[in-house]
């Protein structure tokens, strides 16, 4: 996994452990907020198992810490860091989540499709810890290494597009050597 923003589940854990007693929020956008009633409602451990267009395997895991917003407000239920770390060891006593694994948020509402975004920055700002969410994105990783996306040894590149293929179709007269039926012959 190649990203600039990510966070492996060992540092993200390490550090909501600094402020226990903080309020939780994440910001999903420019002064967009997850609403302060939010529930975390599972925690996901995703193996990823890939072969991308250069032909090479790549393998990682992924931590995704699901968030939701109930339609109805929940006066006062904003969440202490203390509640998400007792909601991580709940899972964690059941799933021994890869300290390695990359960290992500998943969250959505009726403003916002649901994505996967990396958890940036973390600030305090005055009771609250708050987690500003950066988008994912897509990308190459044979470019990301230095190489080409797929070139094959003819020296054809895998994201060149496809030439089609003429295909020449050889045309047999099955019965030129057979006695071949003519009209009126009778042998129809």
């Amino acid at each position: 996994m190649i990203n600039k923003f990510s966070m492996e589940w060992g540092g993200f854990k390490a550090e909501l452990l600094h402020y226990p007693e903080l309020l939780l929020q994440f910001q999903y956008a420019a002064d967009k907020w997850v609403n302060a009633n939010y529930h975390i409602t599972e925690i996901k451990q995703a193996p990823i198992t890939s072969v991308d267009c250069g032909g090479v395997m790549n393998a990682w895991t992924e931590i995704i810490v699901q968030l939701w917003e109930p339609t109805e407000e929940e006066e006062g239920r904003a969440m202490q860091v203390k509640k998400a770390l007792s909601i991580i060891d709940l899972v964690e006593s059941k799933l021994a989540l890869n300290p390695k694994g990359i960290v992500k948020i998943e969250f959505g509402n009726s403003e916002f499709d649901t994505r996967q975004m990396y958890p940036g920055e973390f600030k305090i700002d005055g009771d609250n810890l708050i987690i500003n969410l950066t988008p994912d994105a897509t990308q190459c990783k044979a470019i990301n290494r230095g190489g080409s996306c797929g070139t094959t040894e003819t020296g054809e590149e895998c994201c060149a597009p496809a030439q089609p293929e003429i295909r020449k179709i050889e045309l047999i007269n099955l019965a030129a050597d057979q006695n071949s039926c003519t009209p009126g012959s009778g042998c129809c």
